[in-house]
């Protein structure tokens, strides 16, 4: 313990001492947890859409005026024929263009059907999926207005009629804050935990003061704790400043027990910074690492369940996602931020993150060599 103490002392002075590496840890997760959630947002709005009314009668000015109303649309205009909406396709100001032919009403009452054509820029795929999934409901709606509208009501035989409610659970507003500022803490903590524990190894060896503690009787498990435990407090600071960001800012808090976030944390920041330890022992330069370290977080990002579900990846995606960490910490987030899961809805995770920690870090204690 005295050994481990004096390791301590000089790691956290060595952190400390450094005015770059305190700005990196503390100031850029601030910006990122303010500005990412904002920037990640999968709710599709102002969809531009050229509109082409060639019948000009009621219904399309109603059907029109539903389309702009919803929220979802932007106009960008209304123009006389088919030829000028699809030139604004081809420029780019457009991302839709709705065509309502001549004798829409007529056809409608008369004939009770009517064709118009959607021509939707698919470049972006899920932009034009959104939109034609939002058109569609559109034009389903107001399908049943006119429906109804035609419906002569009598006293005698009164028309059946499924109403149906529906309820948003555990995010009845639907807002996508709650969803992402939870994984993009945990990316942030993981950010701390990885990366700089493997920049402040390598750091050492790069100007040599490695070497003064590897001629010591100091134990490799006595140098792998003084390592682990100083990032380990930084990275439970972090995300205590992300609680509290997530909290005056978006509103959010967790309902679950915040307890439980921390003994997660305590368990997840034991096997991330092991990563992080991992790498060090591999790499000689900060170079190396940071391209080891971006090379392995650009993986988690996209395979750890943050900004796509992991339930929509092939399965052989899926199996990679059980051996990425960070993957078990965004799902519990959710569950006891948003769904307020309790300690046997999360074991199972703790204990497999528990044993990735476990793993990783006798991994770097027997990969790191002492010489003398």
């Amino acid at each position: 313990m005295r050994v481990l103490k004096f390791l301590l002392q000089k790691e956290f002075r060595q952190i400390f001492r450094d005015k770059n590496m305190i700005r990196m840890m503390f100031m850029v997760p601030i910006i990122q947890l303010l500005i990412l959630p904002q920037a990640a947002n999968y709710t599709i709005r102002n969809i531009n859409v050229a509109i082409v009314d060639l019948d000009r009668s009621d219904y399309s000015n109603k059907f029109t005026n539903k389309v702009l109303s919803s929220g979802y649309f932007k106009l960008t205009a209304f123009t006389p024929s088919y030829q000028e909406a699809y030139a604004l396709i081809e420029k780019d100001k457009a991302d839709i263009v709705l065509e309502i032919p001549q004798g829409f009403e007529r056809n409608l009452t008369r004939e009770n059907k009517q064709k118009f054509s959607l021509d939707i820029n698919a470049i972006n795929g899920v932009k034009a999926a959104v939109g034609y999934g939002y058109l569609s409901n559109i034009i389903q709606d107001f399908n049943n207005q006119i429906r109804l509208e035609w419906i002569q009501p009598t006293s005698l035989n009164p028309i059946p009629n499924i109403e149906v409610t529906s309820s948003n659970w555990y995010n009845p507003n639907l807002s996508y804050y709650l969803f992402m500022v939870p994984g993009v803490l945990v990316l942030l903590v993981t950010l701390i935990g990885g990366n700089m524990t493997a920049l402040n190894i390598v750091k050492e060896k790069e100007i040599g003061t490695i070497e003064q503690i590897n001629v010591t009787p100091i134990k490799k498990y006595h140098f792998i704790l003084g390592k682990l435990i100083p990032f380990w407090c930084l990275g439970v600071i972090i995300f205590t400043i992300g609680l509290l960001i997530a909290r005056i800012v978006y509103g959010i808090i967790p309902l679950g027990s915040v307890a439980l976030l921390y003994l997660f944390l305590s368990v997840y920041l034991i096997a991330i910074v092991g990563f992080g330890l991992l790498i060090s022992t591999y790499s000689e330069t900060q170079q190396q690492a940071q391209s080891l370290t971006f090379f392995f977080i650009q993986i988690f990002n996209l395979m750890g369940g943050l900004f796509t579900p992991i339930d929509s990846m092939p399965v052989w995606a899926k199996v990679i996602t059980k051996v990425i960490p960070i993957s078990y910490f965004i799902d519990v987030m959710r569950m006891i931020v948003i769904k307020g899961s309790q300690f046997h809805d999360v074991l199972h995770h703790i204990l497999i993150v528990f044993a990735m920690g476990v793993i990783l870090n006798t991994w770097a204690i027997l990969n790191y060599r002492k010489t003398t």
